[in-house]
């Protein structure tokens, strides 16, 4: 989707612009310093998981906050690294600096910057951008799209198959409590291919028609709030595991369709709330 979709006199225009140009902002403060050993901050506070922030992702932030600050100054923010602002005009504007800190640390080209904006219901617009690679999957009210190295083209899900040829991603195998864990793995078995570690790069996947599946838990509204609007512009869905919204975080299943979805909450749905 880009800037000229609609009338400039339409208001989504501008949320359109604005979105892309804070994904731009934040590109350039991330390329900045990728793969130059930048140093970390453990966010986990001694916890079981290594939970890194960097320069980057702060840097990343701020510059998009300048924007908005500029640009948007009656709209809230939520935004990882520097928390909420309120707002009057009943619009959010959600920020992930640096989405796959582990994997921006370790030089990978699979983390992103994620960018929505929401009203009450939820997301409206998003944008997954990934730097490097220079890849922008973006959508929002019914209209996705993917600008990048190869051009430019429509996103569209997968159809349905059955979940015995299905591809299932998530970040991590541990998934996240026991009773979590052993619900992934229930799914992941009657799969037909698992693959961990792409962070929000596995959703613009799923956008793009390449997977079927993308199942995690304990989620922030950051984390999923850009690949909810640009899945569900794409033809999929995303909901938490008994079927409910799921831009509040959480248990995450974003389908490709709506029977493989129902397939995969057959199982997850079994664990307990």
């Amino acid at each position: 989707m880009q800037d000229d979709v609609f009338s400039p006199d339409d208001p989504r225009a501008g949320l359109v612009r604005v979105a892309h140009r804070l994904a731009g902002a934040a590109r350039g403060e991330t390329l900045r310093h990728f793969r130059r050993n930048i140093l970390s901050d453990d966010k986990s506070a001694g916890g079981s998981r290594f939970d890194p922030v960097t320069e980057a992702d702060r840097a990343s932030e701020r510059a998009m906050r300048a924007i908005l600050a500029a640009e948007r100054p009656d709209d809230a923010i939520l935004g990882e690294e520097y928390g909420t602002v309120a707002g009057r005009s009943g619009l959010t504007w959600v920020l992930d600096p640096i989405d796959g800190t582990r994997g921006y640390l370790c030089g990978t080209p699979t983390w992103g910057v994620l960018v929505s904006v929401a009203d009450a219901g939820g997301p409206l617009y998003g944008v997954i951008d990934q730097p490097y690679i220079g890849e922008r999957f973006s959508g929002g009210w019914s209209s996705a799209s993917l600008s990048g190295p190869l051009g430019q083209r429509a996103l569209r899900t997968r159809d349905h198959r059955p979940l015995a040829e299905a591809i299932l991603l998530s970040t991590f195998p541990e998934v996240g409590t026991e009773t979590e864990r052993d619900a992934f793995h229930a799914v992941a078995r009657r799969a037909r291919l698992t693959r961990y570690g792409l962070d929000c790069y596995g959703y613009a996947l799923l956008a793009a028609g390449q997977v079927d599946l993308v199942i995690e838990a304990g989620l922030q509204p950051y984390d999923v709030q850009a690949p909810i609007a640009v899945i569900t512009a794409a033809g999929g869905l995303v909901t938490d595991w008994q079927g409910r919204p799921a831009h509040h975080g959480g248990r995450i299943l974003a389908a490709a369709n709506p029977r493989i979805h129902a397939e995969a909450l057959a199982i997850l749905g079994q664990a307990p709330d």
